[in-house]
């Protein structure tokens, strides 16, 4: 099936918000085999939205738009697809019976326009949003319409619990996607050690995704149930571990960095925390965003002056004076001066320039040193990262979890060495 993407709303035609949701429902609609040609923004016009429906329509099986279901008068997606395909609008009983009770378990009262929500196209299939008040729609015409909030916290439940089901349902063949994660490895040098997997690849098929700091693997299988698909899935993903081996920390699609790194401290019983300068508790962060770490960190610090450095880590006020906060010398004792201030196992240090401002010809902007103490082992890392500030930060946040990753790797291995001799 050919399927089109309709992002509905002046906001993002503006730059006010990131579209996401596109980025999101074309991801799933590639791994369930549907073909994407066109996305579409467009604003709160209903002349325009109405054109971009009925061309949307003529050219794709299966039409997805999100956004534009609220209650107030510029939100018209609904209004409009009922008039592409020639349907009127009724009352819902159960969608006025849901908005009621999300009301009253928010302590509130509904207004007037919150009634709007709850009429839906005549012949529809109604999708429930137990996250929010507006209900999704599909619009079964000479295309199919599916119709999807816009808050992503919204849109990504509704997607998975009601479209993904419903578009399965459709398919003659079952697609399944694996994805292998790797990092400490660039994208370029993944794309040459696969290169003849890439030669004559059908069944499955392999897709590279490079993100900050990680390389992605997508295996993809086609086939008419989830068991064969699953089956042909496993012999690639087999080579791609013998070949990429440490460098893979995950090969599930729902498992981030961070998340296999708590699950590493957990089940080797070490403690960690950060300190970070440039980084400014980013790196905390991201490891406290995981479920289950409060087993594992104890404590992260922004020491972003050099007072700070001295008061709170104790680096020396000569190593500041002679390498400067940016330097080996510094990272390695906040590094350390956190590990012995936490009592912890594990200490991650972060220093650089993020810029724009700050940099010289001897340290420039994106110059970055990040230290890891493991059980009073120390080890540094000078990174050159490029961008702007946030991509500087977010870089240099993604190699503080590689290393990290590393550090306590070597350490698990050295003690299973240890304790063989």
């Amino acid at each position: 099936m050919v399927v089109e993407l309709v992002s509905v709303g002046t906001e993002i035609l503006m730059g006010n918000i990131v579209n996401t949701n596109a980025a999101y429902l074309a991801e799933q609609c590639t791994a369930l085999g549907l073909l994407c040609y066109y996305q579409t923004t467009v604003g709160d016009n209903e002349k325009r939205l109405l054109e971009t429906v009925q061309t949307a329509m003529k050219r794709a099986d299966l039409v997805i738009l999100s956004g534009g279901l609220g209650p107030t008068k510029d939100d018209i997606t609904k209004e409009v697809c009922a008039k592409a395909c020639g349907r009127k609008l009724v009352m819902d009983g159960a969608s006025r019976v849901a908005i009621e009770k999300y009301f009253e378990k928010m302590g509130k009262e509904p207004t007037e326009n919150n009634w709007k929500q709850a009429q839906v196209p005549e012949k529809s299939i109604v999708l429930p949003n137990p996250n929010g008040t507006a209900p999704g729609l599909i619009i079964e015409d000479e295309a199919t319409l599916i119709l999807l909030p816009g808050p992503p916290n919204e849109l990504i439940p509704m997607f998975q619990n009601s479209v993904l089901p419903y578009l399965q349902g459709k398919q003659e063949a079952v697609m399944i996607s694996q994805t292998v994660k790797l990092v400490g490895v660039g994208e370029s040098s993944v794309a040459t050690a696969i290169d003849d997997l890439f030669d004559g690849q059908s069944n499955p098929t392999i897709a590279t995704y490079a993100k900050t700091g990680e390389v992605h693997l997508r295996v993809t299988a086609k086939a008419e149930d989830e068991k064969k698909a699953r089956k042909l899935l496993k012999p690639m993903v087999k080579e791609l571990k013998e070949r990429f081996n440490e460098h893979i920390y995950t090969t599930d699609n729902d498992v981030s960095l961070e998340q296999s790194l708590v699950e590493l401290l957990v089940n080797n019983q070490l403690t960690v925390s950060t300190v970070e300068s440039c980084t400014g508790g980013l790196l905390a962060g991201r490891l406290i965003n995981v479920s289950g770490v409060s087993e594992v960190f104890k404590m992260g610090h922004i020491t972003y002056s050099n007072k700070a450095k001295r008061k709170i880590i104790g680096v020396k006020r000569s190593t500041l004076e002679k390498y400067g906060a940016v330097s080996e010398q510094v990272a390695r004792q906040m590094a350390k001066g956190c590990c012995m201030l936490a009592k912890s196992d594990v200490a991650v240090s972060v220093t650089g320039i993020a810029g724009p401002e700050g940099g010289t010809e001897q340290k420039p902007v994106g110059l970055v040193y990040i230290g890891c103490c493991i059980k009073g082992k120390t080890r540094t890392k000078k990174y050159q990262f490029t961008g702007n500030r946030r991509k500087i930060r977010e870089s240099a946040v993604a190699a503080a979890l590689v290393l990290m990753r590393e550090c306590i790797l070597e350490y698990i291995a050295e003690m299973a060495f240890g304790d063989k001799k």
